[in-house]
């Protein structure tokens, strides 16, 4: 998993609530586990205006100019600012999968669904819990400000704006770390293979007829 530590991106609005994950990665694209190859597909029936299938050349589709990550203004923006209960519906991993590989590494919201909010931090991504007031400021500030950037660093816990705002976010202790040092669930239990193969050794040889 890629290391998170600081960042400094084009902030891209989603300015809905109750965003799903069927919303963010239709479930005909679910068809693969290689947790790479959907961010074409990200928002897929909101992007096109036609009907997207697997493993279709998205270059010549029919693009919805209305949509935020279709317009030039925030082309490349690594940081997605939406509103409450981002993320919601089934528990798709996909979902923070289409997001990551479509280049998001920081999402911005009241709130976000559990699983979903799990999911971000096992694959890399930082989903930053903000009040609405804040949020409903961000939007504004995004709109009234083309190119507006927000400076992200995770070790010292606060956003800075291009505007000169500047406030602090809550995360989790341990999560922080495992981003920090970019640490998945596998690389998380790798740290302790020394332990594990004493383990297993000490198994071996007080239980020989498992391993006959």
């Amino acid at each position: 998993m890629k290391p998170f530590d600081q960042l400094q991106s084009l902030v891209v609005p989603v300015d809905r609530a109750n965003v799903d994950t069927d919303a963010l990665i239709p479930k005909q694209f679910m068809k693969s586990i290689s947790r790479t190859g959907f961010g074409d597909n990200l928002f897929d029936e909101w992007r096109y205006l036609d009907r997207g299938e697997p493993g279709q050349d998205v270059s010549g589709r029919p693009r919805n100019p209305a949509f935020s990550l279709n317009q030039a203004r925030y082309a490349g923006a690594q940081i997605l600012l939406t509103r409450e209960n981002f993320g919601c519906g089934s528990s798709r991993e996909h979902a923070v999968w289409a997001l990551a590989d479509h280049g998001i590494r920081v999402l911005l919201a009241p709130s976000f669904a559990d699983i979903f909010f799990n999911n971000c931090f096992k694959n890399g991504l930082l989903p930053i819990v903000l009040p609405t007031a804040l949020i409903d400021q961000l939007f504004q500030a995004v709109h009234d400000h083309p190119g507006f950037t927000l400076s992200v660093d995770l070790p010292a816990q606060t956003l800075r704006s291009s505007t000169g705002q500047c406030t602090r976010f809550d995360i989790d202790a341990s999560r922080k770390q495992r981003l920090i040092q970019g640490l998945d669930d596998i690389g998380l239990t790798l740290q302790k293979t020394t332990r594990i193969r004493a383990f297993e050794a000490q198994h071996r040889l007080a239980s020989p007829w498992l391993f006959n």
